[in-house]
């Protein structure tokens, strides 16, 4: 059984606790229904001691367990830091025991919302790991952690497991992540459906990718990509993605590849070959009609493409992929 602890915080934001609890309640209650063998999940609510926690605008959370009671119970597999509202060296300072305890938990999964990246710095969780927090703290955490590769420029950071955002909406694409990672894409894709419209779009997919190509602050950058993102089974020109920044080709092309370190249409190229890589996985199309659906009219030029770039054709791909030689990302 999988064990996840919520950490509630005095003060803290009530949005970066409920986000991550409601989606994977959800995607517990799908699992069971589905008789999925991860479905035993266990989610505990934990406070260093209190009963009960106010949080940001009065909402009273209650507390399960005390982290001193989860210290000699199996161990934590993933573990979630609110975010809160004021002074983080404060909040540090009024809980104390709660870095303590992440010293010695060492949690396998890590995830901090904003200013909770605050929490496993401060327990060492960070050294020598990428990490983001909210933007207002950039300066002062810097200068606290200089063991910490703080990137100013992403949303997401993910290092060694430790998940790190910089707003409070992003960690709902770090959470579709996890869904999948515990139950699967086809439930990860059901939660989506059911909460993103709620919490707001972006670029699902792509936030948690190695690079950090779809983390960054550039709004415009940001509405290319979701364009791109909607649109890649269109013809997709230059022309258009200017037009839609309202700049010229090449001011858009110095922009994006500044936010992304990639071209405009290097990254139209892998949003289609990173969906027709689900579709051999998952449906039961031709690679005809698969060039076709993600844009590409021309088959040969689809096979090319996909052999340059993922090293085998499309048909090697579907029989590699459906035989589980190698799982897809």
């Amino acid at each position: 059984m999988t064990a996840v602890t919520l950490i509630a915080l005095p003060g803290a934001l009530g949005s970066t606790l409920t986000i991550p609890l409601e989606m994977l309640s959800a995607a517990r209650d799908i699992a069971r229904s589905r008789r999925h063998p991860a479905a035993e999940l266990s989610l505990t609510i934990a406070s260093d001691g209190h009963r009960s926690v106010e949080l940001m605008g009065g909402m009273r959370l209650e507390c399960e367990s005390s982290l001193p009671d989860l210290t000699s119970a199996p161990t934590s597999h993933i573990v979630f830091i609110p975010g809160f509202w004021g002074n983080p060296r404060a909040m540090l300072l009024k809980n104390a025991g709660v870095v303590a305890w992440l010293a010695s938990q060492q949690p396998a999964i890590v995830c901090a919302i904003t200013t909770g990246s605050y929490f496993i710095a401060e327990a060492g969780l960070l050294d020598d790991c990428d990490a983001t927090t909210h933007w207002r703290f950039f300066d002062a955490f810097a200068k606290r952690y200089p063991r910490v590769n703080l990137q100013r420029n992403r949303f997401i950071t993910r290092s060694a497991n430790r998940y790190c955002t910089g707003s409070v909406d992003a960690v709902r694409d770090v959470m579709l992540h996890l869904v999948a990672h515990l139950f699967g894409r086809d439930i990860a894709a059901e939660i989506a459906r059911h909460f993103t419209h709620e919490i707001g779009p972006s670029i699902q997919s792509a936030l948690l990718a190695a690079s950090p190509q779809d983390s960054h602050h550039d709004e415009i950058v940001v509405q290319v990509q979701s364009w791109i993102h909607s649109n890649y089974h269109q013809e997709v020109r230059n022309e258009d993605l200017a037009k839609l920044a309202n700049m010229s080709i090449r001011n858009l092309t110095r922009r994006f590849k500044k936010a992304t370190q990639t071209s405009p249409s290097a990254y139209l190229r892998n949003t289609r070959l990173e969906e027709a890589r689900a579709l051999l996985r998952d449906s039961n199309a031709t690679i005809i009609e698969i060039g076709d659906l993600v844009g590409y009219r021309d088959a040969s030029h689809f096979i090319d493409a996909f052999k340059t770039h993922t090293s085998s054709t499309p048909g090697e791909y579907r029989r590699l992929v459906r035989a589980k030689v190698f799982s897809a990302v």
